[in-house]
């Protein structure tokens, strides 16, 4: 075997190991992780720099320690269903998708983006593109801005950067008008991105929230602008926030306590 091969074959070992070491420990730093791979650190934050692009792990802004990231979904659909979020969702998500008849996903928030951890597709999907385990903007989509707008004011803050990246012509650049966007998400209990991560795509996502009333995950239906429109949004967000709820309900939260919780 050549060097070069070896040297192919030893990294992928190492990445593996790697994804062991985080999934018995839960989080761990780069000193820590290069100490139980034998290696030297330079090369272990390389390792977890490539693994941390391909979302297969995540780094905390403020601990600097990395986890195993919601990207290995993408790579292992059956992680979906051994998470409690999602068997709870699952038949919610399926009712919503039969009757809007478009995609329906359900997202959480992971450092700093969205990542959807569950995609079911409507009757009326031709082409369907999965989204699972693919790390997203919060700014520009429906179920980023309800994770966004659910957050307490110090951490959305630190979210907010000064100029927010453009990905079409409709996308919410300035933080200023972003902000007052997230002020309507709460107002109303749902969120809309009409446009704003690809030309052409709508969506609507309403909050879901666990048993202490906290929004943990969003669930969103979207579809192309020809069949929602952004006049019939409100329409199509109605169906959307029952199934939050009802996931929701799954998870622990009573109906006092969800109404409670509604802005």
């Amino acid at each position: 075997m050549s060097n070069t091969k070896s040297g192919g074959v030893q990294s992928v070992r190492r990445a593996l190991r790697m994804l062991d070491e985080l999934a018995l420990s839960g989080d761990l730093g780069v000193t820590e992780l290069a100490g139980r791979l034998g290696v030297h650190k330079a090369p272990a934050s390389r390792l977890l720099a490539t693994l941390a692009d391909g979302g297969a792990v995540r780094r905390d802004p403020e601990s600097e320690r990395y986890r195993l990231g919601y990207g290995l979904l993408h790579l292992a659909g059956s992680i979906s269903s051994g998470l409690d979020l999602v068997r709870e969702a699952r038949p919610s998500l399926g009712q919503l998708a039969e009757s809007t008849g478009e995609t329906v996903n359900l997202a959480v928030l992971d450092g700093g983006r969205v990542v959807h951890i569950d995609q079911i597709a409507g009757t009326s999907t031709v082409v369907s593109v999965s989204w699972i385990g693919r790390p997203l903007p919060l700014h520009c989509t429906a179920n980023g801005k309800v994770l966004l707008a659910y957050l307490d004011d110090a951490e959305r803050e630190r979210l907010l950067k000064p100029q927010l990246e453009a990905h079409t012509p409709k996308t919410i650049t300035n933080p200023g008008r972003l902000r007052r966007d997230l002020r309507s998400v709460l107002s109303r209990g749902w969120a809309r991105a009409t446009g704003e991560m690809e030309e052409g795509l709508n969506a609507v996502a309403a909050p879901v929230r666990g048993a202490d009333g906290r929004v943990v995950a969003a669930v969103s239906v979207s579809g192309p602008e020809f069949r929602m429109r952004p006049a019939h949004l409100a329409r199509i967000a109605r169906p959307t926030r029952n199934a939050a709820d009802a996931i929701s309900r799954r998870l622990g939260l009573t109906d006092q306590r969800s109404q409670h919780a509604d802005h």
